[in-house]
């Protein structure tokens, strides 16, 4: 239900909150261009315009969301990474919790290169989906967390406007297959268990037309 899913978003605000204010620790971003260009360019660009939908664009991402996903992509203590993925695990193992700020910080402050909504056909559905969601499958908005225009909510939150479509409809598959399961209060689990292959592929399409 819906209630539920809003229910998941306010429990979730105090995880995501913790992690904001380690983010928020002082980061400098031109320690973090350096870690760009020696480890993240060949997948993400020094700029954070990926070349590949493959991989996602970090350029004008939210800094503590991009902290938290680094943080999240590496082992601690021996016990599983919250979100596994053996290439990314590879590329932090020798980042430092300051490298991972600086770098956050570095890829927060450069411009996107914004994709654009490529199916007309679809835009109707995605619309609906990301402004009202759907009250009789449970499915709230997409705007109630990432906001009307894709800017996402600092420090909670992911930017999605101007992001591979197909970065976005891998990611939400993934949640859907529970696949990847980062998300505090399985709150994107949830919501994408929901969503049929159309759905998903309409609403990544036009969030990757936002503006």
């Amino acid at each position: 239900m819906i209630r539920t899913a809003a229910m998941a978003i306010l429990f979730a605000t105090s995880f995501v909150t913790h992690a904001a204010d380690q983010a928020s620790a002082k980061a400098d971003p031109a320690k973090g261009k350096l870690v760009a260009e020696s480890i993240c360019v060949a997948c993400h660009g020094v700029d954070g315009n990926s070349a590949s939908s493959a991989n996602p664009h970090l350029a004008g991402q939210i800094e503590q969301y991009i902290y938290k996903q680094l943080v999240n992509f590496q082992a601690v203590d021996d016990k599983p990474a919250a979100r596994d993925n053996a290439i990314m695990a590879g590329m932090v193992a020798a980042l430092t919790d300051e490298d991972k700020r600086n770098v956050a910080a570095w890829y927060a402050s450069q411009k996107l290169k914004p994709e654009a909504a490529k199916n007309e056909a679809s835009i109707a559905l995605g619309k609906k989906l990301w402004r009202q969601g759907d009250f009789k499958k449970g499915i709230p908005a997409c705007a109630g967390c990432h906001g009307p225009a894709g800017a996402g909510l600092p420090a909670q939150y992911p930017r999605l406007a101007g992001q591979f479509a197909e970065y976005t409809e891998a990611q939400l598959k993934a949640f859907r297959a529970e696949e990847r399961a980062n998300d505090p209060e399985k709150m994107m689990r949830m919501i994408a268990a929901k969503l049929s292959d159309v759905e998903i592929k309409a609403v990544a399409d036009y969030a990757a037309g936002l503006r």
